[in-house]
């Protein structure tokens, strides 16, 4: 993994931006963080922790037809003060933020999905971070169903039903143990540093074209101490350890009813 470079707190291309106006202590207030405020793994792992279960996956600002611009500021304002989620560019573009404010060295790395056909999609559809705290992490808020905490950057190394393993050409797989015991590639992430901007015109598809599965259905997902909760358009998907509950919503106003009850989000 020397490949994958190491990141380094400030003038570098490693870095997400400086943020002066960041409110580190509103952020952590919004996910519900009390704990060392020291750059430390067991800090870092509460809050991805904390992150995952606070802060929603949801994509209704393009069900809205709400433009989605590449800004840390404003992904933070989202998260932070209109107490919403967003999708892998705002989350984790916002956390490596608060991140950064807290001390840790942070890189933005390209990611990219294998599609059913075993073909590669392309570069920059997925963003994740690496976090440089003693040894290197891979930290990602911003996948939805992905892992809890964040995971060491080895290979061949089950961490959380999650496996990294080496590609050739240099990428790295993230895969996720399926309920047969084999092995499901979740993406491929490249070791090259990024810039927030490079993201953006795979943001824009992802929220403008038809293609794209964020145009076609609302999607807002949390994890939560026992399992995870999920609209997708009108099911709503409860699911505590072993046991999965599934029933469809009557109308629209229910749907709306349900996103405050579950995920504290009032459209307006």
């Amino acid at each position: 993994l020397q490949r994958f470079g190491k990141a380094t707190r400030g003038g570098s291309v490693f870095m997400v931006g400086a943020h002066a106006n960041l409110n580190a202590a509103a952020y952590l207030a919004r996910i519900g963080y009390h704990g060392s405020l020291a750059p430390t793994p067991e800090t870092l792992r509460l809050l991805h922790r904390a992150h995952m279960q606070t802060v929603p996956f949801e994509n209704l600002d393009i069900s809205r037809s709400r433009p989605i611009v590449i800004d840390v500021d404003a992904f933070v304002r989202k998260v932070v003060e209109q107490r919403r989620g967003g999708f892998c560019y705002e989350l984790n573009g916002a956390f490596a933020a608060l991140l950064r404010a807290m001390g840790f060295p942070v890189a933005l790395l390209s990611a990219r999905f294998r599609r059913d056909d075993g073909s590669d999609g392309p570069e920059f559809d997925h963003l994740a971070l690496r976090v440089d705290c003693g040894e290197p992490w891979l930290a990602d808020v911003g996948f939805g169903d992905g892992f809890l905490e964040p995971l060491v950057l080895k290979t061949a190394v089950e961490q959380e039903g999650f496996l990294i393993m080496e590609q050739a050409g240099g990428s790295l797989q993230v895969q996720r143990r399926q309920p047969d015991a084999s092995w499901k590639i979740e993406y491929l992430v490249a070791p090259a540093p990024r810039q927030l901007t490079d993201f953006a015109n795979r943001c824009h598809y992802h929220q403008t074209s038809p293609e794209s599965h964020f145009t076609q259905k609302r999607i807002c997902s949390r994890a939560t101490t026992t399992g995870r909760i999920t609209l997708s358009d009108l099911r709503l998907i409860i699911t505590e350890s072993e046991r999965k509950e599934e029933r469809m919503l009557g109308s629209e106003e229910q749907w709306h009813a349900a996103l405050e009850q579950h995920f504290g989000i009032v459209l307006r």
